[in-house]
């Protein structure tokens, strides 16, 4: 009998299918690294397996998560496999997302404090917390004027900060009357490519954003910089917006931030530090030498998407001066004045980022942190860095390749010695074989592969079975 179309789910219903599918997903955590870590799938192969057109009438739930296994599974790659060596990590965890399923649930659209003012506040507390948890400058607190804001992602955060640069830099006038000023951005060849669209986006076109020469280390040079600063000041061009990087996606470089920020407050450009996933390893003490310098920033981001077990998207970002940003992106009609807007006592996020809606992001934040605690957190860290640094050991123990950078943190790129062309027989023959994923970058002009221990459930084990698998693939070329 065909059923016709259906009305909202019942709460039973509801609280059936979602034991359902918290036990899908604990099954699917327990053996994900049973699957293949990147898809074997071809390009068009998920959308022959769709029917070409929707269903009239509803159908049954059993049928939806029926097609997830069967359609869905096979055509992804599976980030929270143990196995998954390749980009940056994207780890979750079960408070993680049984935080996302509340904020799901409550449906709350965190625009202005007055549309949920714990929504609002909870986001304040929960940023100051890491203020102090990473050991950041207490000028990014929201005691002070400045303060924290989730964004959905770094390249979110350096847009906004590029524009409250530009607005700082206009004497608050661009977003009024246009650019008119010959503006200039800088950023090292290393840093990601998140600047170059922010600069797009911001108009100041391709030719106005200066990439500065990065050293043997692949960190910007100071001295550098401040040669491209002068030259532009020179030629009538007006310098005012620098991002240093903490963590670079290609080797984990960092930039020298104490030397660039003191090079900022001489010219008053405005600094703003990505340090997306690496800023994350300052949990613990030992490298808190990673933030050297940040009291100099106008702005600082990082990802607990990244490697502290907050699902995606959760980007924290901070300004020590809220003044500019919100100048830049402020815009109030009428249908959102409020008495508590209008009283200056509460922030309303919506003025901190692109869009006007903003989802209940800190509640997964929240349960992290309480969950697993500092102590927890930290312990993540220094077993993915110990395992990095032993994968480290072996490849420069090993004739047949090479270290291509500095092993840092969590992230060890390496090549073998026959050149290019053997790395990329290497690195297609490793991700095709389905036993892991790994990525590649070009460093010195040469390709190198990038191997970043920082999945929730890695262990030795599937460290060394990915070094041995390396070098069996590696002995057969």
């Amino acid at each position: 009998m065909v059923e016709h179309s259906r009305r909202e789910m019942s709460s039973e219903e509801f609280r059936h299918w979602g034991r359902e599918v918290v036990d899908w997903l604990a099954d699917y955590w327990e053996q994900v690294d049973r699957y293949p870590v990147q898809s074997q799938l071809s390009p068009g192969d998920v959308r022959c397996m769709l029917p070409e057109s929707p269903p009239e009438d509803g159908e049954q739930f059993e049928a939806l998560l029926r097609d997830v296994q069967e359609i869905i599974v096979p055509g992804l790659t599976h980030w929270q496999s143990p196995n998954f060596f390749a980009f940056f990590p994207a780890n979750v965890s079960g408070p993680s997302v049984l935080g996302e399923l509340l904020a799901a649930g409550l449906g709350v659209q965190g625009m202005l404090w007055a549309t949920s003012p714990a929504c609002t506040e909870l986001e304040t507390h929960v940023l100051d917390w890491l203020v102090d948890m990473l050991g950041l400058p207490r000028r990014f607190k929201s005691s002070g004027p400045g303060g924290g804001v989730i964004q959905d992602s770094a390249s979110s955060a350096t847009l906004c900060a590029l524009l409250a640069a530009r607005e700082r830099a206009s004497g608050m006038r661009c977003r009024d009357e246009g650019i008119g000023l010959p503006l200039v951005a800088y950023a090292s060849t290393q840093a990601h490519s998140s600047v170059e669209k922010a600069a797009a986006i911001a108009g100041l076109g391709a030719g106005n954003l200066r990439l500065v020469q990065a050293d043997e280390e692949f960190a910007m040079r100071a001295d550098c910089l401040a040669q491209a600063v002068e030259e532009d000041r020179k030629a009538g061009r007006v310098p005012f917006f620098v991002c240093a990087t903490v963590g670079t996606t290609s080797s984990l470089a960092v930039d020298p931030v104490s030397e660039i920020g003191r090079l900022c407050r001489r010219e008053r450009l405005w600094l703003h530090v990505d340090a997306a996933m690496a800023g994350i390893a300052a949990l613990c003490p030992e490298h808190r030498h990673l933030h050297d310098g940040l009291e100099l920033a106008d702005s600082y981001c990082v990802n607990p998407h990244k490697w502290m077990l907050t699902n995606f998207d959760c980007d924290c970002f901070y300004v020590a001066d809220r003044e500019p940003l919100l100048r830049a992106l402020t815009v109030l009609p009428e249908y959102l004045r409020t008495v508590p807007s209008e009283s200056g006592q509460v922030i309303d996020y919506r003025d901190w980022q692109i869009p006007l809606g903003r989802r209940f992001r800190a509640l997964k934040l929240w349960f992290v942190i309480r969950y697993f605690g500092v102590a927890g957190l930290r312990r993540l860290v220094r077993t993915h860095v110990a395992l990095a640094r032993e994968f480290a050991d072996w490849v420069s123990a090993d004739p047949d390749f090479r270290l291509a950078a500095p092993p840092a943190l969590n992230l060890v790129c390496f090549r073998h010695v026959r050149g290019d062309a053997a790395n990329r027989e290497l690195l297609e023959r490793l991700n095709s074989s389905g036993q892991v994923y790994l990525t590649h970058t070009v460093l010195d002009g040469a390709l190198a592969l990038r191997l970043c221990v920082g999945q929730a459930q890695t262990e030795r084990r599937h460290v060394l079975a990915a070094w041995e698998l390396i070098r069996a693939v590696a002995d057969g070329l």
